[in-house]
């Protein structure tokens, strides 16, 4: 069992990211016996949840003659827009159904509100408006990371950068992540992650 000041964040492990999903990252269902195993050995499981409401400023459906993965400027900097997914209550949001939840001790729940997406874990993707996943782990006596999930390049790339940044140590167990790779977005992610410390395994 891993010391009581570590935890596992497990980034994003729904339906709509794993295979057959409105936004399906490749190989994503192959993460969930990995992370499963994982957990067994952490006291403190963190697991995100994307949670967007219908129309979300990310979806591409929302700006017209926009298509997805097009790139638009909004007020807090570049944002890609998306497919529709991880609607609130939907069945793309759910996590993966062999995920093994009951481990969890938090769900913190990212990208509810309309106008603005969420990568992170820890803030919103204007870089400062918090989820309050930071107070939590602090609270807990918590200052190392390890980091699984979806997407390698995207929501488990500023959540490990943001960690670092917020000073705490951090892990991201390559093998159990998986990568949308959008014009080179991988690349750019693990040179970024290295760059800001996060040790990649």
């Amino acid at each position: 069992m891993r010391p009581d000041s570590e935890a596992l964040i497990v980034i994003d492990v729904q339906n709509d990211f794993c295979d057959g999903g409105a936004l399906a990252v490749p190989g994503g269902s192959g993460v969930v016996p990995g992370i499963n195993a994982m957990m067994l050995d952490f006291a403190a499981v963190v697991l995100t949840q994307d949670w967007h409401p219908r129309g979300h400023a990310s979806f591409a459906s929302s700006h017209p003659q926009r298509a997805p993965f097009d790139v638009v400027e909004m007020p807090y900097g570049a944002q890609v827009l998306w497919p529709d997914h991880c609607v609130q209550g939907s069945a793309g949001a759910a996590f993966h159904p062999d995920l093994t939840v009951d481990r969890a001790n938090m769900i913190v729940r990212k990208g509810f509100r309309p106008g603005i997406d969420s990568y992170s874990a820890f803030f919103e993707n204007d870089r400062t408006t918090p989820t309050g996943l930071e107070g939590y782990l602090r609270s807990r006596g918590i200052d190392r990371l390890v980091m699984v999930g979806l997407a390698t390049d995207f929501c488990v790339n500023f959540s490990a950068v943001d960690a670092a940044r917020l000073g705490f140590a951090v892990e991201v167990r390559t093998d159990l992540t998986r990568a949308i790779d959008l014009d080179g977005s991988l690349e750019q992610a693990m040179d970024g992650m290295g760059d800001a410390g996060v040790r990649l395994v």
